[in-house]
């Protein structure tokens, strides 16, 4: 597990989020962060699902559950944190913040209405951003442990990765 806990200021949530970038983003590359992913989510206890996809066509290009014990009810908040991450172009954590956790004022701001249930303000869903292009080309979700480890791991992970890179 990590030592550190990921912040709840918005504005140093989205300059972790700023700095985060990969140089390219193919289905090579999500293979590799979905592998580290999963090893790394390895370190705890509970069972989790990693889900990485394209931003502009949905297309899915790894999802794996770490160990038996994960539910459908794990998809169904991955496709959830996707949505969020894909609308507001933060991660889900930043959102939680943003609303301080509160579901209602969050439908209410956006006008969400019956559809606030499509979307989860909870930590776990992570933009993908490149150098050079504008806008989230794709989302990294994991699903199954409390919500801030759900955003660290990814965090922790992508810093890792992106070292690896240089």
């Amino acid at each position: 597990m990590s030592s550190t806990m990921p912040p709840r200021d918005i504005a140093e949530i989205a300059a972790v989020e700023e700095a985060l970038v990969f140089p390219t983003f193919t289905a090579e590359t999500a293979w590799e962060l979905g592998n580290a992913l999963r090893s790394r989510l390895l370190d705890f206890p509970a069972p989790a699902v990693v889900n990485i996809s394209l931003a502009n066509n949905n297309q899915l290009l790894f999802h794996t559950a770490t160990r038996s014990g994960t539910q459908s009810d794990n998809d169904f908040w991955v496709a959830r944190k996707r949505r969020t991450v894909l609308r507001w172009g933060y991660s889900s954590w930043y959102m939680h913040n943003k609303m301080e956790g509160d579901e209602d004022i969050f439908a209410a701001k956006y006008v969400l209405g019956e559809t606030a249930g499509q979307y989860a303000i909870h930590g776990g869903g992570f933009p993908v951003r490149v150098k050079g292009v504008e806008g989230v080309v794709g989302v990294i979700v994991v699903s199954g442990l409390r919500q801030e480890w759900d955003h660290q791991v990814i965090v922790e992970t992508v810093e890792k990765f992106l070292k690896g890179q240089d």
